[in-house]
């Protein structure tokens, strides 16, 4: 009698949820959107989250003290030529900071912070270049004519940061990187030169990292035998209050970056043939900034010449999935047909097409 109690108990959980399926699927749709949230202004949780009083400060302290011990060694695997790479969780800016002030003083440092949202690797190379340039001219017995290095390729430049100019291997200089998996150094041209930079003979580099994926961003020989790596686990818990300024919050209103970012994510969701009629909406407001936008019939010549769209109908579907997901809006043209634009500007555009094309 208690087993057939137990099975028709079984049998009446079984039937309840079938019957809450059902109900579930046939409910209505909800038409709300998540831009429909009413979101806080920016600045207002930014100050609010400054205003968070910090925690176990004395720990903390201790804890970043602990690391100096470490110091002797860190110098000594950078002048055999290995690179310092930083993990575990909390803000190593201060730590790696402290360590270049007190530890590195007998070479030139230069810091790149790769938590900025953008950063021009041509430009950190040549700045590397000219700080090396500066400790290699004191020499009597080196050249003092010499080429401006913004005008030099980028192999130029790390040809000059490679070559024998010096006997003393004791003569380098140091790149901190804060963030080498930043936003700003997460494409893979700049890891493969940033790479290619650590291999320089001249050349040291300190890093930090914090997205757990972040060793997907090298290869074999970049980890091994390029960037040369001696990996320390060195979690701080220390706010990331600095890195953080430079990120949009996911909780304010959304500005440009957020839109952008969220854009992408969409539009890598799609197939191939929804992201190509994107990129030929994206390329006609590119090249012209000053129109209103594109002609709904335009845009259907050229992706059926690019065989991208077959009929009207398939145009029509990208084009509501767009919409759906405000990639796209409509507007009025001044000569009375609606017409096409992306509510983004031309930097953010630009680089929007270049992250759908990774």
């Amino acid at each position: 009698m208690e087993g057939n109690g137990s099975e028709d108990e079984e049998f009446g959980f079984s039937r309840n949820y079938f019957i809450a399926k059902e109900l579930g699927g046939s409910g209505k749709k909800s038409s709300r959107k998540l831009s429909d949230i009413d979101l806080v202004d920016e600045q207002e949780l930014r100050a609010a989250a400054c205003g968070i009083e910090s925690k176990h400060e004395k720990e903390i302290a201790s804890l970043l003290d602990s690391y100096k011990s470490l110091y002797p060694k860190w110098v000594f695997e950078l002048r055999c030529g290995f690179g310092l790479l930083m993990y575990g969780f909390g803000s190593k800016k201060a730590l790696i900071e402290d360590f270049a002030s007190t530890a590195l003083t007998e070479c030139a440092v230069v810091v790149i912070n790769g938590y900025l949202q953008s950063i021009n690797i041509k430009q950190a190379v040549i700045a590397i270049a000219e700080v090396l340039w500066d400790q290699l001219k004191t020499r009597k017995d080196f050249p003092k004519a010499q080429q401006p290095f913004s005008s030099r390729s980028m192999d130029d430049l790390l040809a000059f940061m490679d070559g024998s100019h010096l006997e003393e291997t004791d003569c380098f200089v140091c790149v901190v990187i804060h963030n080498i998996d930043g936003p700003g150094l997460r494409d893979s041209d700049t890891q493969q030169y940033l790479a290619r930079v650590a291999g320089c003979s001249h050349i040291r580099m300190v890093a930090s990292i914090d997205h757990v994926n972040t060793p997907l961003l090298w290869d074999k020989k970049m980890v091994h035998t390029q960037f040369n790596w001696c990996w320390y686990h060195v979690p701080t818990f220390v706010p990331y209050k600095v890195e953080g300024i430079f990120h949009p919050l996911i909780l304010a209103h959304g500005g440009t970056a957020q839109s952008a970012k969220t854009a992408a994510i969409v539009l890598q969701s799609l197939t191939p043939n929804a992201q190509s009629v994107f990129r030929v909406l994206a390329e006609h407001q590119l090249a012209h900034p000053d129109e209103e936008g594109m002609p709904v019939n335009n845009l259907y010549s050229i992706c059926r010449e690019r065989f991208l769209v077959s009929s009207q109908m398939t145009l029509n579907s990208h084009l509501t999935e767009f919409k759906d997901h405000e990639l796209v809006k409509t507007r009025r043209h001044s000569d009375g047909h609606d017409c096409l634009y992306i509510p983004l500007a031309s930097e953010p555009l630009r680089k929007l097409l270049v992250d759908i094309s990774q």
